[in-house]
């Protein structure tokens, strides 16, 4: 039992190292290029534009049912006046950038290990370093500048597309008006709300596209080895977004944002 316990240690502390080392890579290669633009715009259309319709109804389903439910909770003390400005900073600071986040592990972060994992265990990725091209620089830097742009995009779109859907129930089910429900949202955000719902998918983008990477990369035994590989990204991706998440509203909060 004891030296069982020690190799899984000693295995997660190796395991622990090559992740950061890996973002060491990845790091060192941020400050020097080639940057390959093209296939990085190419990556913002398969992250960001291929992912707008799951974001859109991930979105305003998340705004109608969260105006629903406050909504009909706020009417017991007459206070349904305030539901407009509950959605809007509750999507803006945490659910969006959260919930988006998640979506977007699900999706691009297993796409983007499938992909690297198929040539993996296929040996492309050995021939391109056979033909003196570096994988991390035109593979994974691509990746990782296309959802870092593109997931604080989708959450700005996702946000909107939520405040409508509050919009809709409020208008419908709860007796408001369209103006009143608008200057209500305008009135409650300030530019702090605006500014961690900004910081926040920012960072989130980069760490999925690394995890993601990582795991392709790093994918081995063929078929279920790529399987393995994008079912640990999709896992490990969701807890960091919340502990990153927890970790960074924290911060935001000590700076009094």
């Amino acid at each position: 039992m004891k030296e069982y316990i020690l190799n899984t240690a000693s295995s997660a502390l190796v395991a622990l190292y090559r992740f950061f080392a890996f973002h060491w890579e990845v790091a060192k290669r941020l400050v020097r290029p080639p940057y390959y633009p093209k296939l990085i715009w190419e990556q913002m259309d398969r992250v960001g534009v291929d992912s707008l319709p799951i974001v859109v109804l991930t979105s305003f389903f998340t705004g109608f049912v969260l105006a629903f439910q406050i909504g009909y909770a706020l009417m017991r003390f007459g206070a349904k006046l305030y539901v407009g400005g509950i959605v809007s900073v509750s999507l803006v600071r945490e659910l969006g950038p959260v919930l988006i986040s998640l979506v977007f592990a699900g999706r691009v972060g297993a796409g983007i290990t499938a992909e690297l994992g198929s040539m993996q265990v296929s040996e492309q990725i050995d021939a391109m370093r056979a033909l003196a091209t570096d994988p991390i620089r035109k593979l994974v830097l691509t990746r990782f500048f296309a959802a870092v742009i593109m997931l604080p995009i989708l959450v700005v779109v996702g946000d909107l597309i939520g405040i409508f859907g509050g919009m809709l129930v409020s208008v419908m089910n709860l007796g408001l008006t369209a103006s009143f429900y608008k200057t209500s949202v305008i009135n409650s955000l300030v530019f702090n709300d605006l500014i961690s719902g900004f910081i926040k998918p920012l960072i989130f983008g980069g760490m999925i596209s690394l995890v993601a990477c990582y795991f392709g990369l790093n994918a081995r035994g063929g078929t279920k080895g790529v399987g393995d590989a994008v079912t640990r990204t999709v896992v490990v991706s969701s807890v960091l977004v919340f502990l990153m998440d927890a970790f960074i509203t924290k911060v935001l909060f000590l700076l009094g944002m």
